[in-house]
């Protein structure tokens, strides 16, 4: 038959570790992206931003 007893619950407790693991992995995962996600929306904003500067200096220079 078994070793185990009825009242054995490693399986479930198992179960309960990976779901565990998954879950941290998956909150870094989406945690990384949105910081990833933020660094290019500041990247985005400063090089339009540099953009409009040099374009009204440029017209602003012309005569």
């Amino acid at each position: 038959m078994t070793d185990r007893d009825w009242y054995d619950d490693s399986d479930y407790e198992d179960a309960v570790e990976r779901a565990e693991r998954m879950t941290r992995v998956g909150w870094r995962a989406i945690a990384g992206l949105t910081g990833l996600l933020g660094i290019a929306v500041i990247a985005a904003a400063v090089v339009f931003l540099v953009g409009a500067v040099i374009l009204v200096l440029g017209v602003a220079a012309s005569p």
